[in-house]
């Protein structure tokens, strides 16, 4: 649809460069994430013990560092808001890119209406109120601080996530004259195959404990999403999204030991609020109190942030014509205002129906499938275009990126280990998404590859800035 390459059409999709360093990126990195530190990856240590989960966790931290490493790279490389997407349309073609935009898309959309049923309960165990009103509250809020522009919004992200790890912090602090060993293995020895001390529910419990140990980084992936609004992308998205790595690496170690050692891996596993019943177990019930409502602030900064998140993804494939092209307009403020509301009504009415363990599970599965997307276009990169401009190079080449491909297809088994109906179910939002690419999207594509789109765009913004 060559007529649509226009000065107005792209004139009316552009998003706020310079709205973001790379300090204020690792805090959206960290913001898509902290919440996992809070409740779910516990889970774990209940379908492994604490050794078994500690193994699938090590697995999916190292996958997700060297993801991590890959993206750093392809992002400084192609600065695009559709981060995976962009990376793999560039990789593998408009279908490799939709289906890994798709991928990432019903992560990031289920995600969000998860976490808000998350809240309702935390709300609800503060001050009584949950349910529907609640659900909306939260969407309206934090969608409508959005639409102030990408700087406020992740400022805002920035200060709740800070919340979030002073708790973490301050928790560990408290715990760490507690700590004992001998506490990190209580839990039972089944007669699974393979059961010991160290793994009593065997080696299928790393398996099915493979999508917990993702919960303590799911969506750190995301922050190549903000590319076109980095202030020098080829350097600030490299360093954000590989600070915000590291960093939760180490919130990641302080929860896994420390929880489990403290208050016993049994009881944390099967808690709802390991870090308020580790302190209260160790008798600092007024920081657990504390800890409480601090572990809401990190709830809320994986919804805000995901959010943000997603009206970038959206706003980069409708741009590109996957999906409706008036979904990617943006307002005055240079905020996509369409990309922030449609999914968020849609994620609303997920949430209603309160199954937010279901929906983060499926969620995963189209993660999973993305990391591995993700993974081989790096690696086809590198071996297509091995003269593309890379400001920043990944340590170890396609030697890393073979690593998170070949483990995220583990961690996606481990999903079917865990919740075979949530496998099936985002398997056919796949179809569906699929069907409506080939019988629709495919033919009404607004650029056929992204260096035309990207030319156009720039050209776009060298004539806006002239005018």
């Amino acid at each position: 649809m060559s007529e649509q390459l226009d000065k107005e059409y792209l004139a009316k999709r552009q998003l706020k460069r310079g709205s973001a360093g790379w300090v204020l990126l690792a805090g959206l990195g960290v913001s898509y994430v902290i919440s996992g530190d809070f409740a779910g990856w516990n889970f774990g240590i209940a379908e492994a013990g604490w050794g078994g989960f500690a193994i699938a966790a090590s697995l999916m931290a190292v996958m997700y560092f060297t993801l991590v490493l890959s993206l750093a790279e392809m992002s400084a490389a192609i600065p695009a808001a559709g981060g995976g997407y962009s990376f793999a349309r560039q990789a593998m073609g408009p279908t490799g890119g939709f289906l890994t935009g798709l991928a990432v898309l019903i992560e990031y959309a289920l995600a969000p209406a998860a976490i808000v049923i998350f809240i309702g309960s935390a709300v609800e165990a503060l001050i009584g109120v949950n349910g529907p009103w609640v659900y909306a509250a939260f969407y309206l809020v934090f969608i409508g601080i959005h639409l102030a522009g990408a700087g406020e919004a992740l400022k805002v992200m920035m200060v709740i996530s800070g919340l979030a790890v002073i708790a973490i912090l301050a928790t560990a602090i408290a715990l760490i004259g507690d700590f004992d060993t001998s506490r990190l293995f209580d839990v039972a020895v089944s007669d699974a195959a393979g059961a010991t001390e160290f793994l009593p529910m065997g080696w299928y419990g790393v398996w099915a404990a493979l999508p917990f140990g993702m919960w303590l980084f799911l969506a750190v992936e995301g922050v190549p999403l903000a590319a076109e609004e980095a202030k020098d992308p080829a350097k600030d998205v490299p360093k954000g999204i590989i600070g915000a790595m590291i960093f939760l690496l180490f919130t990641a170690l302080l929860v896994v030991f420390l929880l489990a050692g403290a208050a016993g891996a049994d009881a944390i596993g099967k808690s709802a609020v390991p870090l308020v019943d580790a302190l209260n177990v160790a008798g600092h019930e007024t920081l657990g109190t504390v800890v409480n409502v601090l572990g809401l602030a990190g709830l809320i900064a994986s919804f805000f942030s995901i959010i943000y998140g997603y009206s970038r993804l959206v706003f980069a494939l409708s741009r590109a014509g996957y999906i409706p092209q008036n979904l990617s307009v943006t307002n005055k403020r240079k905020v996509p205002a369409r990309a922030l509301i449609v999914p968020g009504i849609l994620g609303f009415f997920a949430s209603l129906t309160g199954e937010g363990d279901l929906m983060l599970a499926m969620a995963v599965v189209g993660a999973t499938v993305s990391y591995a997307l993700m993974a081989l276009s790096h690696i086809l990169l590198r071996i297509k275009q091995p003269d593309m401009p890379r400001p920043y190079k990944t340590p170890g080449g396609i030697v890393t990126s073979s690593i998170a491909f070949i483990l995220s297809l583990l961690a996606l088994s481990g999903v079917y280990a865990y919740d075979p109906r949530a496998f099936n179910y985002t398997l056919v939002l796949f179809v569906i998404g699929a069907a409506y690419y080939f019988l629709y999207s495919k033919k009404h594509l607004v650029a056929k590859t992204p260096e035309e789109e990207f030319t156009m765009l720039a050209a776009a913004e060298a004539d806006l800035s002239a005018s």
